[in-house]
């Protein structure tokens, strides 16, 4: 079922972390490659498939704030390391709650990508520095979607920290196209679906020069508009 009728029908206005990144992926947004899963079988298919170092996180409609909560354990290597980890979130988290098993993606430089709708400019593409220093340094640039080619570009030149993007210190240089490729994809987004009220993509991890959603969340609004 789609993700968005899937939350308003239980009543959620936001979607899980599993479920915005399914919707971003519909547009072609990399993310981190993930499995949801519920028990011990399901967690050695994923490690299968994903191989190592995983992260594992809770995953609940009812939790928020997970790595405040302890319920996000990175840098795991072996399938021993894995279940014992499974088994401590599945026994911190109410009865239902499952675990997300995904790919670590290394990279020393986190970007933030998203959306949100302006009562009166309607969906704006915003893009800026991730990680930490989102909150800190407020370093962000905003369009009007949707975007034309030259709009993302801009963006990327509009932020304090655009040297960031080029190659610096042995890293190469961040794939412009690839970034210009999500802040279009995410203008799309908000033009498809008014009952998105916002997206966050952050960390949008670099990694050997391509920008990857590593964290997701889509929040909505609870009626389409007219």
């Amino acid at each position: 079922m789609d993700p968005i009728k899937a939350a308003l029908q239980e009543g959620r206005l936001t979607l899980s972390e599993y479920e915005s990144k399914l919707l971003l992926a519909s547009y072609q947004i990399p993310v981190a490659r993930e499995s949801l899963v519920s028990n011990h079988a399901e967690l050695d298919a994923a490690m299968k498939d994903i191989g190592f170092p995983l992260v594992l996180k809770g995953a609940s409609a009812e939790i928020s704030h997970k790595t405040e909560k302890g319920l996000v354990l990175v840098d795991i290597r072996t399938a021993e390391e894995a279940r014992r980890c499974f088994d401590d979130l599945m026994g911190s988290m109410p009865r239902g709650a499952q675990v997300l098993v995904q790919e670590m993606v290394s990279g020393k430089r986190e970007l933030l990508a998203g959306l949100t709708r302006d009562p009166q400019f309607g969906p704006c593409v915003m893009f800026g520095l991730g990680g930490i220093f989102t909150e800190i340094l407020n370093d962000v640039a905003f369009r009007v979607a949707p975007l034309s080619r030259r709009d993302a570009s801009d963006m990327m030149g509009e932020i304090r920290a655009r040297k960031i993007l080029d190659a610096v210190r042995g890293m190469e240089e961040v794939d412009r196209e690839a970034l210009a490729n999500i802040l279009i994809s995410l203008g799309k987004i908000g033009m498809d679906h008014d009952v998105i009220k916002e997206i966050d993509i952050n960390p949008l991890i670099v990694r050997n020069g391509t920008p990857i959603a590593v964290d997701a969340l889509v929040v909505l609004d609870g009626k389409p508009r007219a």
